[in-house]
């Protein structure tokens, strides 16, 4: 578990949609390293539990929450789940891709990927946001992006509109709510080494074209992605919202 960059979140609530695995779960690790009660929240219950029984063999507080986070009725029962508690923070890490060519290119995966990158993201958001204006109580929204939600991509369309869907939604959302002091901002990776990105980038042309495009010649570190979810969380950031924050690697200074 890694604990620091969040600062000290002890006795706060915080939601992690995606927690399953990859950057949603290292997030969650972090904030629970922070003394964060942690919900997580998927669809898989089985990777849930998972996560919950390491964060809490590692002497954290995490409870599992099976949801899916297009569906309106799950974002209720989530936040819902809260109530007596001190909820603070909301990290929508759910998200998906699927790749093809524009002219080819199935409804159904355009769909699958507008629905949980940007309908979840949405209605998470609305959601947990509602309990803090409820309660007149401030807060945090990081929504993971990515460094598609500022370039263009080849076999991305769906994915690179999804994520600047997103950065549109958290620079509204940010204005929305900045007088309630609920900040709302976006953390843009690059490519990261998850079990999502991990059949692109065995592809050995794939990754050196990656590598090729980031100034940095590495991939985005997880822990690098997490510790700046963990920062936006936390107290330092009160004045940052409506900001895309990239860990890209310089990819998006080109």
């Amino acid at each position: 578990m890694i604990a620091g960059p969040a600062g000290d979140l002890g006795g706060r609530d915080v939601v992690v949609t995606g927690a399953g695995r990859g950057i949603g779960r290292r997030c969650a690790e972090t904030l629970a390293g922070a003394g964060a009660r942690v919900t997580l929240v998927a669809r898989s219950a089985a990777e849930l539990e998972a996560v919950a029984g390491a964060i809490t063999a590692a002497g954290g507080d995490a409870v599992a929450l099976a949801a899916d986070v297009c569906r309106e009725e799950d974002a209720a029962r989530v936040v819902a789940s809260l109530a007596g508690g001190e909820p603070w923070a909301l990290v929508n890490a759910a998200g998906t891709n699927r790749t093809g060519p524009s002219v080819t290119y199935d409804l159904a995966d355009w769909d699958a990927v507008m629905d949980v990158n940007v309908r979840g993201t949405f209605l998470m958001a609305r959601a947990f946001a509602g309990v803090l204006l409820r309660a007149g109580r401030p807060g945090r929204v990081v929504n993971l992006s990515s460094q598609m939600g500022v370039v263009g991509y080849p076999g991305r369309a769906a994915y690179c509109a999804s994520k600047h869907a997103v950065n549109g939604l958290t620079k509204a959302l940010a204005v929305e709510w900045a007088r309630d002091r609920i900040t709302v901002n976006a953390v843009a990776p690059t490519f990261v080494e998850t079990p999502l990105t991990a059949p692109m980038l065995a592809d050995p042309a794939f990754r050196e074209e990656v590598l090729r495009r980031i100034p940095s010649g590495e991939l985005a570190d997880i822990d690098d992605v997490a510790a700046a979810v963990g920062y936006l969380v936390s107290d330092a950031a009160a004045s940052v919202t409506g900001q895309v924050l990239g860990v890209d690697g310089g990819w998006t200074a080109w």
